[in-house]
């Protein structure tokens, strides 16, 4: 067991090198998304073939996720942390010196083990801080998840802008990986792991290949086509897999996830508002690059904003806000508990969204609206690791957080899709660029899925009346909650 004394000595630094970690994997996310057009020109390929820049990362976070959360809670976190930077600094110097689509796919599938390093951040966080600073750290490590996306689109603008190379991007995403890695290897206490037993590597794999067949047609559905074989037949296989998978796991002795931990609303909670609030990550900064970028001359609206003015001018604001407001979010799930602070959040964002939908005439109104829906997110993911923490055990929270790191993967990608689809729907056959109704609509989803948070935070209060939602002081905590607010099924 590391000293905690030692450990303690020094909360800040140790929260700065995992907001570091965790900001490697926002901004490797997000670079790619205003880089698409220059890949498909620069490497002579497909808007299809394009997409599966992003889709490769995402499926690989998809399977590796849970199982790398699961070996922080076997192994100790260090271990894990530095292999998965280790091996991201692979794929992106990768990712840089290639100018191949299938080792850029590769890149990108080394650097979807990423995803792993917020749910063993939270572990480690758990593990070491008092529990008087737990609240407050949480909330800035996971709040950089949306600060980091912020980063990440200044960076390409700055560095590619709108036709520079889009591997001048991936040296910030590098550079940061190995600062991150130096800094953790110097930080990151050696400490054994928390669980016993083994990992349930037939439930990852089957996990892993139900998580997959979902992804990909939420990804590839525009190209694809809703209607197709293909994206019916891999949301009709999903179903089954991952039903097979719930069914194997309460036969397994020792399984990857316990079947009661997806059905106990304290996890069901978190859990949908993940999912909600990564639809309305990329609700708003789809809506907001389409509306500003838009040729006013041609469209009838917009501001012709070049790519690093919409990241700068429009995007950047709300991140700045985020860093800002991260610890105040923390201290408010710390005082008056992570459910209050979660509807507290996602009641911004419906301002916001509202705001994008229907009042966006002038510039300042759009830089008001980004910044309001971007506060939102990052205060949610503020609150959602208080409430995983609360509902499991010590030795389940990299998993439980995984578990919860892939809602959000999965509502990230259902709102890019969605977003994308919307534009793609209403294109003017005369300028073939969207109509203005696609923004209101993209916004509209964001209104729908930040209130969806405000309903699921609402229903979590009514469940555990007069109990304090924010993290446990410690693990006997956590399980006497357990037993006042019961899981809803039988489920082992």
């Amino acid at each position: 067991m590391s000293d905690p004394t030692a450990t303690r000595a020094r909360p800040v630094v140790l929260v700065v090198a995992l907001s570091l970690g965790v900001t490697t994997l926002a901004l490797l996310q997000s670079l790619v998304v205003p880089s698409l057009g220059r890949i498909e020109d620069q490497l002579g390929i497909s808007p299809s073939a394009a997409g599966w820049v992003l889709t490769a990362n995402l499926l690989a976070a998809a399977v590796l996720t849970p199982v790398l959360g699961r070996l922080g809670d076997l192994r100790g976190e260090r271990p894990v942390i530095l292999a998965i930077l280790a091996v991201v600094s692979l794929g992106t110097l990768l990712a840089i010196v290639t100018e191949s689509l299938p080792l850029l796919l590769v890149a990108r599938v080394l650097q979807g083990a990423s995803y792993g390093l917020f749910p063993l951040s939270i572990s480690v966080l758990r593990r070491e801080l008092p529990k008087d600073r737990l609240s407050v750290a949480m909330a800035v490590v996971s709040s950089t998840l949306a600060v980091g996306g912020v980063v990440g689109l200044v960076a390409t603008g700055l560095l590619t802008g709108d036709d520079g190379d889009y591997r001048h991007a991936f040296w910030v995403g590098l550079a940061v990986t190995l600062v991150s890695l130096a800094l953790s290897a110097w930080l990151l206490p050696h400490s054994p792991g928390t669980a016993s037993g083994r990992i349930d590597w037939w439930g990852a794999l089957v996990l892993g290949l139900g998580l997959v067949l979902l992804l990909l047609p939420l990804s590839q559905g525009p190209t694809w086509g809703w209607a197709s074989p293909g994206t019916i037949g891999c949301l009709a296989g999903s179903a089954v897999v991952l039903v097979g998978w719930v069914l194997l796991q309460r036969r397994t002795a020792q399984p990857l996830v316990r079947p009661s931990m997806l059905t106990d609303r304290r996890t069901v909670v978190p859990n949908v508002a993940g999912l909600m609030t990564g639809i309305a990550l990329f609700a708003s900064f789809l809506a907001i690059l389409q509306y500003v970028q838009s040729p006013p001359e041609i469209t009838g609206y917009g501001f012709g904003a070049t790519v690093l003015e919409s990241a700068v001018v429009y995007l950047l604001p709300g991140g700045i806000a985020g860093i800002v407001v991260a610890p105040f979010a923390g201290r408010l799930v710390g005082r008056f508990g992570a459910l209050p602070t979660l509807m507290t959040g996602a009641a911004i964002g419906v301002v916001g969204f509202g705001m994008l939908a229907g009042l966006r005439g002038e510039p300042w109104q759009v830089i008001v609206a980004g910044l309001l829906t971007q506060l939102s997110v990052t205060i949610a993911y503020a609150s959602l690791p208080a409430l995983v923490v609360q509902a499991v055990r010590e030795d389940e929270t990299g998993v439980a957080n995984a578990v919860n790191s892939i809602a959000r993967a999965v509502g990230q990608a259902l709102g890019s899709t969605v977003a994308v689809t919307l534009i793609a729907a209403t294109l003017d056959p005369g300028t073939g660029l969207p109509r203005a109704v696609a923004v209101t609509l993209v916004a509209l989803v964001g209104v729908v899925a930040s209130s969806v948070v405000v309903v699921v935070a609402v229903v979590g209060l009514r469940s555990g009346p007069g109990r304090r939602s924010g993290p446990p002081s410690d693990v006997g905590e956590a399980a006497a909650g357990a037993g006042e607010w019961s899981p809803v099924s039988g489920l082992r």
